[in-house]
């Protein structure tokens, strides 16, 4: 038993390493909402915030496929910790390497499939610029409940313009679902409209509107979901 805690501890030891070992000492110059949009209509979108990547792949009327994990450039390479793949959940816990070029507005990236060009999106940083983790859920009663750390989380990455929510377990290679669209902030008012949802085509172009305070790394979000029932969350940053 004891033996078993010892490597316990060493498994736990050598996991905080490469975590640190991966996190980037600076703000790559990647971060930003990229966009690349196919004859065909459809759409790749690349959000980067918080050394936090996500790819999504959609149609006007149709989720087709996501994966994101954290990243890292150093000069002209992209590496990316996977932590979700709908397309391939074997990729899950791997990193991958893109060779990458910035120039005039637009994000070349190399992958085995040929050269893929995305034209950065003009937008501005906001408070809720950066990835986030919901913390905490109100119940019905009104009380809210503090969420447990661990492997399933739901997160959430906003640029200045976009925003994408994703519901994963890292640790079983689970995809629970994602959504996502364009938000505007003003006021203390968030609305965000819908582009895409796994789960349910037919909420895509619908706009919610909610309260959203913001105090450092604490992000109070209320009002009403998609289907009228009453949203009370707290989302931390995630560093």
């Amino acid at each position: 038993m004891h033996l078993q805690k010892q490597q316990l501890i060493v498994f736990l030891g050598l996991i905080s390493s490469l975590t640190v070992a991966f996190r980037p000492l600076q703000k790559s110059k990647l971060e930003g909402a990229w966009r690349l949009t196919e004859p065909s209509g459809t759409i790749v979108m690349l959000t980067m915030a918080d050394n936090y990547l996500i790819q999504t792949t959609y149609e006007p009327n149709r989720f087709v496929s996501t994966r994101g994990g954290a990243f890292r450039q150093e000069g002209n390479q992209l590496s990316l910790m996977v932590e979700f793949d709908t397309q391939d959940s074997s990729r899950v816990g791997q990193t991958e390497t893109y060779p990458v070029t910035i120039s005039k507005g637009q994000l070349t990236m190399t992958s085995p499939g040929g050269n893929r060009v995305f034209t950065q999106l003009s937008e501005l940083s906001t408070p809720l610029t950066g990835l986030w983790r919901i913390t905490g859920r109100a119940n019905d009663a009104g009380q809210m409940t503090t969420m447990q750390r661990g492997p399933r989380k739901t997160i959430k990455l906003l640029t200045g313009s976009r925003f994408q929510w994703v519901a994963i377990n890292p640790q079983t290679k689970q995809f629970s679902g994602t959504g996502g669209g364009t938000y505007v902030l003003k006021s203390g008012i968030y609305t965000e409209t819908i582009d895409f949802f796994s789960r349910d085509n037919s909420r895509v172009g619908r706009s919610l509107t909610f309260k959203a305070a913001v105090d450092q790394d604490e992000w109070h979000h209320s009002g009403q979901s998609s289907t009228g029932g009453a949203v009370n969350e707290i989302w931390t940053r995630e560093k």
